[in-house]
């Protein structure tokens, strides 16, 4: 196991190639006090936290060198290369602590302790020894001192066991417990902590029981009980029943369980606890694309060999996140298939966790990576579109007008190019001051094109058609809009169709209905869009209501649901609008570790991202990201739309971190609110019932366990 120092030739710092920094990784501008734009618009080059070429090691320098002896015979030895294993905490220079439980039976709530053995190694050397016998305050099984050996004379005088914990946990601190079926011990320790008003030090845990599972095959031990393992590992205790003798044996299976997995490349203790055989040699051998990579939030791209990206990901720590692809802690058959085929990962460091997320969102939609699954196609998402004529009605469209699925705006940061990355200094379409053309504009109503742009209404966006047309047909429940496609003729028709002899439609194409009283109609889904859903919602809460006390509860159910969906969506709506309707809006987020988190957002699209150290003044670094930010431009906000600057999941992201704990606004041009009469008063009644689908109380669910069948069985001819 033994391998060259993990400080030869590797730089310091919080990751290999990543200057240190107190700002997520990000060095402080010394000019204007911005940092470099850490986004996906930032090629990557050398001292910018991702090395030239990902994998290919770090070359040897001359301070590497050792120089054996003195004078003129000195003799300078072969440079030495660390390698990846070294980058993790080495097992040499882990401290392990053997132990092993004697009780009264197998449940900790119902049975004590009576012996305690324990055994401190470390680099392969017994560096001390813990042995005490206690006494349980009754009486011991029968059948337990026949197995053990320890009866009821040989604990009188021993010590209590809330005496003698405290002294083990003081011999295991700081080490990595070990255990042979460790569920078993750590169980009975954990009970007596809490029992004794002792605090669980929630050490590292190592079962060999486990360990031995994944490494040995049936041929070599039938079983993988502490006694057979002994046998095959040639250990010079037997194991007997008594603590400190299966401790000092389970100390001989754990060295040589690390002797079979050191052979297999398993040298520091995060690739010991996630090894298992299953994991394929290749899949293994790919583990020094992790290498270069630096530890810290970003965003990380699987490339394959012709620079094709596989699959895009992200992290608070990007090493520690593409290190676990190559181990067993990641049980994917798709993400293995896809280590295999990776040639190289890039880096792209980004200034906090949210700026990650917005960059994973759009370097998936540009790239669109086959082993992605979530957000590849944002360009599918659905949307119900009320259109601009004289008598309106409903449609399925794909690209709201002015969205940027129809037409990315100039400068976007959905690549990994250079322009438009959000607070990069200097990059085309980023300079704008929050006055500048395109940062302000009149702000559009929630689901409307504003007042340049389309005036057709929408609502959405929905993940698939069927969600779609259930809003559609709870919308037809309400208010009679016509269903029939294409614009109305000039001259009335002579017959109405079916829906108007059910008085589900005013019947304008016969002249019944006139445009102004049409106009009645298509207001109400407008108004609901916008911020204003009672026309909508009351109607339909009357109707199940009826239906209910006609017993007609499958009727009901059906309604129901559909005007859950509606009522969803136009929560979804108006939340993203209001945010969209937002020229500028700075907040700030506490940072894990101290300083805060900066986000500069307009029109719901993230420009600009950075964290402030702690003890730096904050506002120097808010007053710079605002001048250096992106600017939306005006010919994206004439295009009209609901969300003319970013995507539905964007905004919904850039949401959630604004909703979390601890969030402030710094600066808010424009206002943000929620209508009064809006989706979100309904947001009790939806939780009802998604509440009764998960909790089975569901009157009108389907219980029903019908499963398909892949191959059905035939019927006998």
């Amino acid at each position: 196991m033994a391998s060259p120092s993990a400080g030869v030739g590797v730089p310091h710092g919080s990751g290999a190639g990543v200057p240190p920094s107190p700002g997520a990784g990000v060095p402080p501008s010394p000019g204007a006090g911005v940092p470099p734009s850490p986004g996906a618009g930032v090629p990557p080059s050398p001292g910018a936290g991702v090395p030239p070429s990902p994998g290919a090691g770090v070359p040897p320098s001359p301070a590497v060198g050792v120089r054996h002896g003195s004078g003129a015979g000195v003799r300078v030895a072969r440079w030495v290369q660390p390698s990846f294993d070294e980058l993790g905490e080495p097992l040499r220079e882990v401290t392990f602590c053997v132990v092993d439980l004697e009780t009264t039976g197998g449940a900790p709530d119902a049975s004590d302790i009576t012996e305690i053995g324990a055994v401190k190694v470390r680099g392969g050397e017994v560096v001390g020894e813990f042995q005490t016998l206690l006494d349980p305050g009754g009486p011991i099984p029968a059948f337990i001192a026949v197995l053990t050996g320890i009866t009821d004379a040989m604990v009188v005088g021993a010590p209590r066991l809330e005496n003698a914990l405290p002294a083990f946990l003081e011999f295991a601190r700081g080490t990595v417990l070990v255990a042979h079926n460790a569920p078993f011990d750590i169980g009975f320790l954990k009970a007596a902590c809490a029992r004794h008003g002792y605090p669980w030090p929630a050490p590292r845990v190592l079962d060999t029981a486990l360990l031995a599972r994944r490494v040995l095959v049936r041929d070599e031990a039938p079983n993988c009980r502490l006694a057979t393992l002994a046998r095959l590992f040639r250990s010079g205790t037997v194991p007997c029943h008594r603590a400190l003798a299966d401790a000092r044996a389970t100390v001989d299976v754990l060295h040589g369980l690390l002797e079979r997995v050191g052979g297999l490349g398993v040298q520091s203790f995060d690739e010991l606890v996630t090894f298992s055989g299953q994991v394929r040699p290749e899949q293994r051998r790919k583990r020094h694309l992790a290498e270069p990579l630096p530890n810290a939030p970003g965003v990380y791209l699987f490339r394959d060999a012709q620079g094709r990206p596989l699959y895009v990901g992200k992290s608070q720590d990007i090493r520690s996140r593409v290190r676990s692809y190559f181990t067993a802690g990641e049980t994917r058959s798709r993400m293995a298939e896809m280590v295999g085929l990776a040639t190289r990962v890039d880096a792209v460091v980004c200034a906090h966790d949210l700026e990650a997320q917005v960059r994973e969102l759009r370097l998936i939609a540009e790239h669109k990576p086959r082993y992605n699954r979530r957000s590849r196609f944002p360009e599918r998402a659905v949307w119900i579109k009320l259109t601009h004529e004289p008598f309106p009605r409903l449609s399925l469209v794909r690209h709201p007008r002015g969205s940027p699925g129809a037409g990315r705006p100039r400068g976007s940061p959905g690549t990994d190019g250079p322009r438009g990355s959000p607070g990069a200094p200097g990059s085309p379409g980023a300079g704008g001051a929050p006055g500048s053309p395109g940062a302000g504009g009149a702000p559009g109503s929630p689901g409307a094109g504003g007042p340049r742009g389309d005036a057709s209404a929408y609502l959405g966006p929905f993940g698939s058609r069927r969600l779609a047309e259930q809003a559609i047909a709870a919308v037809y429940e309400a208010v009679p809009l016509r269903q029939c496609g294409g614009r109305l003729p000039v001259t009335p028709r002579a017959n109405a169709c079916a829906l108007a002899e059910m008085g589900r439609c005013g019947a304008p194409c016969t002249g019944a209905e006139s445009a102004a009283e049409y106009a009645v109609h298509a207001a109400a889904f407008r108004d609901a869009v916008a911020g204003d859903v009672r026309a909508l919602v009351e109607p339909l809460q009357h109707r199940i209501e009826t239906l209910s006390a006609r017993q007609r509860y499958e009727d009901a159910g059906v309604l129901r649901d559909r005007l859950a969906v509606l009522v969803r969506a136009c929560a979804r709506i108006q939340r993203l609008a209001a945010l969209a309707a937002i020229p500028t809006l700075v907040a700030a987020r506490p940072a894990f570790a101290g300083g805060w988190e900066l986000a500069v957002v307009r029109r719901g699209r993230l420009v600009a991202a950075d964290t402030v150290p702690r003890d730096v003044p904050p506002r120097p670094r808010v007053e710079a990201l605002l001048a250096t930010a992106e600017t939306v431009l005006p010919e994206v906000l004439a295009g009209g739309g609901p969300l003319p600057a970013a995507s539905a999941e964007e905004t919904e992201c850039i949401l959630r971190w604004l909703d979390s704990p601890g969030t402030r606004l710094v600066e808010l041009d424009g206002q943000w609110a929620c209508p009064a009469y809006g989706a979100g008063r309904w947001r009790g009644w939806l939780d009802q019932v998604e509440a009764g689908r998960r909790d089975g109380t569901d009157p009108f669910a389907d219980r029903r366990r019908l499963r398909v069948e892949h191959q059905p069985a035939r019927l006998p001819g």
